[in-house]
Order: structure tokens, then C-alpha cells, then sequence
């Protein structure tokens, strides 16, 4: 094979593998998680200017659960084609 054929080819391939929807994490479990960690990243953002270390492990640590709660809700079917969210024709 010459270098064009093998170039083309991989050029096919990568259009082929974006021609998949792959959703953007447009469900409950997602909007969810990042919620909850945006509120932990605004309460260590305001611990570090107020010079609070307490505070800001606590908003860390708010991050954390956040990432906890989306991975539950996904795995309780709330992500993306999830069995909570599929029609079941009502």
C-alpha cells in the first residue's frame, strides 16, 4: 500500500468514528454532577480568597461527592440512554 492509501484510510476511519452520536452528557446524571461541582469549586474558590483551608478542603471535597453522585445516578439509569429515561411509549 502507498502512503496516500494508508492516509486515506485512516482519514475514513476517523470521519466513520464522529459520524456516531455520542450524546454530550445531556441527561440528569450529568447535569447533576457538574452542578453539584461547580458549587464545591465556588466555595473553595472563596475559601482560597478569604485564606480559609478548612473551607476550601470542604469544597473539594463537595467536588468529590459530586463526581459520586453522577456516577451513581448513571449507574442507576439517569445517563445517557439510561433505562429511567428511555420512551416506553406513555
Amino acid at each position: 500500500m502507498s502512503k496516500t492509501t494508508v492516509s486515506n484510510n485512516q482519514a475514513e476511519s476517523k470521519m466513520a468514528s464522529h459520524a456516531d452520536a455520542i450524546g454530550h452528557g445531556n441527561s440528569p446524571a450529568a447535569w447533576t454532577c457538574v452542578l453539584v461541582m461547580l458549587v464545591g469549586a465556588l466555595i473553595s474558590s472563596i475559601a482560597f480568597v478569604i485564606a480559609s483551608t478548612p473551607i476550601f478542603v470542604g469544597g473539594l471535597v463537595v467536588m468529590v461527592i459530586g463526581l459520586i453522585v453522577g456516577f451513581v445516578m448513571r449507574k442507576a439509569g439517569y445517563g445517557v440512554g439510561g433505562s429511567k429515561l428511555q420512551n416506553n411509549g406513555h
